[in-house]
């Protein structure tokens, strides 16, 4: 598969991008971190957890030092039951923000432009509330419409992604969202029912209306260091001509996703070699990924030497994936807090505060803290405390 530069409208689009979170004159010690747990570390639970419990695990993350929260994903509760009172979560932090020693930035994972219509909705129906005047309906593109398609004309793309986009601040806090594609099309007819181009031509009217509406977009590629359908093998010129793609249609910032957890050091290094030889910038990235073959912080550890500075992470290791047999969870945040602290970089996290989460809510439902560093942690917590 051959590989194509990033064009001069996708430069000229990034360099105008205004993602709140990647606001970034970042030291070079300086690591950001997604905290992902409250969506996907739990949208893959089998017992119901309670949307209070969900609302408290954001307002305790909030007051760690994260700068950055996934709090919830507007799918379809028949696909995703977990997920099914996100609206709730968000109504809460538009309310009720939690409070945080900084501004939050929070995303909200969006499977299709209903999805994106519900979200809307929620954030429509606060601002009328804050200055007792209805904002406008909104007006995405409906899953019943036809998606645009390749034929879209490159004036038509470069007017939906360079206009300027309204403030998504609220209370404070940021607000953006996200999607997500599979870098296999086993996986993508599996997860989506259907196939990449045809995700990419769903997810377009989307993402502008998206930055329409001031709200910057985050693309998941899925399965980008190895398939349960097709194997480790996955093909990373696939990953990058598919990361600067959506980066050319808009989006602010592309977690690569080792979904699996068969990513390995050199597969990791190859691939974001491919992404940088395609012209993906670093600042461009985050990473992401599962422990379920142990290789999470060797991975990570590779990336931060080419240059890498975002990582997602779920508190308590927790996560897992419904389309992804055997995947286990997320690199626990206790673990890479730990890890990046004793490497000399910053990432304004509390350990100790995380640790304390990450062993409340593994315990509020019921499952095994899969962090090491965060049990070892509380331990030395409960010893200072002088409880046995």
């Amino acid at each position: 598969m051959s590989l194509r530069p990033l064009s001069r409208r996708a430069y000229r689009h990034l360099s105008q991008r205004t993602f709140s979170s990647s606001t970034r004159a970042l030291l070079a010690d300086h690591v950001r971190i997604i905290e992902v747990g409250p969506r996907d570390g739990l949208q893959n639970e089998k017992t119901s957890i309670p949307v209070e419990t969900k609302v408290e695990l954001v307002r305790r993350l909030a007051k760690t030092g994260l700068q950055t929260i996934e709090a919830g994903s507007f799918s379809h509760p028949k696909w995703v039951p977990q997920m099914a009172a996100s609206d709730r979560v968000l109504s809460s932090t538009l309310s009720d923000p939690p409070a945080s020693p900084h501004p939050i930035t929070y995303q909200w994972l969006l499977p299709n432009s209903r999805g994106l219509d519900n979200f809307l909705k929620v954030m429509d129906t606060a601002s009328s509330g804050e200055d007792g005047f209805p904002t406008p309906p909104p007006s995405p593109q409906h899953e019943s419409e036809p998606a645009p398609t390749t034929s879209t004309s490159d004036a038509d793309r470069m007017d939906a992604t360079s206009q300027a986009p309204a403030s998504n601040s609220r209370n404070g806090h940021n607000h953006e969202v996200s999607i997500f594609l599979a870098a296999t099309e086993s996986f993508s007819k599996k997860n989506t029912n259907c196939t990449i181009q045809e995700s990419l031509d769903r997810f377009a009217p989307l993402m502008a209306e998206s930055r329409r509406r001031g709200f910057p977009v985050r693309a998941y590629i899925s399965v980008a260091l190895g398939c349960p359908f097709e194997g480790p093998d996955t093909d990373p010129h696939r990953v990058a001509d598919l990361a600067v793609k959506l980066l050319e249609m808009g989006a602010d910032e592309i977690s690569v996703a080792d979904t699996t957890g068969m990513g390995t050091a050199p597969a990791t290094k190859q691939l974001l070699r491919t992404l940088k030889e395609a012209g993906v910038r670093n600042d461009d990235l985050a990473m992401h990924f599962h422990d379920t073959f142990g290789q999470a912080l060797v991975n990570t550890m590779v990336s931060l030497d080419h240059g890498i500075r975002a990582f997602d992470s779920a508190v308590g290791g927790l996560g897992g994936c419904p389309y992804s047999p055997g995947a286990t969870g997320n690199v626990a945040t206790e673990d890479l807090v730990y890890t990046l602290h004793s490497l000399g970089a910053k990432t304004g996290v509390d350990l100790d505060e995380v640790s304390r989460i990450g062993g409340w809510i593994t315990g509020e439902i019921g499952k095994g803290n899969g962090s090491s560093a965060g049990t070892a942690t509380l331990s030395r917590l409960r010893r200072e405390a002088g409880e046995t």
